[in-house]
């Protein structure tokens, strides 16, 4: 695997391809793909390439098991954030200024930037004030810790629309965007994850010390803080802080995240891989700052922009260069336009030309 090094930008471009022939029935597709392994090597994981070995279990599915408390709680979140929207006129533009930029901004920044483009699939290396702002923001966003968003993610990647895929969308829009929290895991999915090698979340201590203390950190940064401060520095309703600042935040956030397992898998085009599911859906980039190029992503899971055009609807890629340049990251991987170009044109869908 050739790669080229930037020391001024701090970025490892992936420049060689491999071929391989498949059989899907009847059809034969060629597909141009990285050398994986090399490149596993130089991140240290291979955790979040697609399996093509495996094969869902024969005979009927296991049956469907719900989890009522997760049915109760989430259906009290989406009602207290409908009542929310309903308090936004009363709400003091401070608290609704609170709630757009410090509190939805900052937690979406621990999603995209920590759990899923940094501890996920190790697309670049942050410094440890850095692992520490994304681990605070993750935790206001409350989506589970980093180790078992990371593990989750990883099989996701791995699974793909498969038994094994913790939010499979061939389940439905449904079941991929909120119905798969309100039942148990399919067995795949926890033997598979049981199976993948987490060493290297292990070994960062900021990621285990969150998961140590992850529910009290929850009570304190999720919901708490943005309830307090309203209404302490400028005298807000308790009401209003808790509903808008904490419930409505909160709901929002989780569905901007599940629209990237729901609606990104089955609305939009597929000009890099029309033979896999994700899609690239710019609404859902526009929501989840930068997570709705899906389709380019599930092709080049490693490219720590998650996308070939920078920051066109891609917040998260601009932040990560933000902190590169301040010297908090580095070691950005990115896909080189040969290798894109050449995937576009042997299993694209050919949107790519319009």
């Amino acid at each position: 695997l050739s790669k080229e090094f930037s020391s001024a930008s701090s970025t490892t471009t992936v420049g060689t391809i491999t071929s391989r022939v498949t059989r899907n029935g009847d059809a034969i597709m060629e597909k141009n793909l990285i050398n994986h392994e090399d490149l596993a090597g130089d991140r240290g994981m291979v955790d979040d390439i697609f399996d093509e070995t495996y094969r869902e279990k024969e005979g009927p599915k296991p049956p469907l098991r719900y989890v009522w408390r997760n049915i109760i709680l989430m259906s009290l979140l989406h009602l207290g954030a409908i009542f929310g929207l309903v308090l936004i006129p009363y709400a003091k533009i401070q608290t609704l200024a609170w709630e757009a930029l410090m509190c939805s901004l900052y937690s979406q920044h621990g999603l995209g930037e920590g759990g899923h483009r940094l501890w996920s699939h190790r697309s670049y290396k942050a410094t440890l004030p850095l692992r520490i702002f994304l681990t605070i923001a993750n935790s206001i966003a409350f989506q589970n810790d980093i180790y078992e968003w990371a593990r989750d993610h990883r099989v996701h990647h791995k699974f793909s629309e498969t038994d094994a895929d913790p939010h499979n969308a061939m389940r439905g829009f449904f079941f991929s965007h909120i119905g798969w929290l309100l039942v148990r895991k399919h067995p795949d999915v926890i033997e598979k994850g049981q199976k993948l090698d987490l060493s290297d979340l292990k070994a960062d201590k900021v990621v285990m010390f969150q998961r140590r203390y992850y529910k009290p950190s929850v009570v304190l940064l999720c919901f708490l803080m943005p309830t307090l401060v309203p209404w302490y520095f400028w005298d807000e309703s308790i009401i209003i802080s808790f509903f808008i600042p904490a419930i409505l935040r909160y709901a929002v956030g989780l569905n901007a995240t599940w629209l990237v397992n729901s609606a990104a898998h089955m609305f939009g085009n597929r000009p890099y891989d029309q033979y896999i599911n994700p899609r690239e859906n710019p609404l859902v980039s526009l929501g989840a700052l930068g997570e709705g190029f899906h389709n380019y992503h599930h092709t080049f899971p490693y490219d720590y922009s998650t996308s070939e055009f920078g920051w066109r609807f891609n917040l998260t890629t601009a932040f990560i260069d933000l902190m590169c340049l301040l010297g908090l990251a580095s070691d950005r991987k990115k896909v080189s336009k040969e290798v894109i170009l050449a995937r576009k044109m042997r299993t694209g869908d050919g949107s790519h030309k319009s």
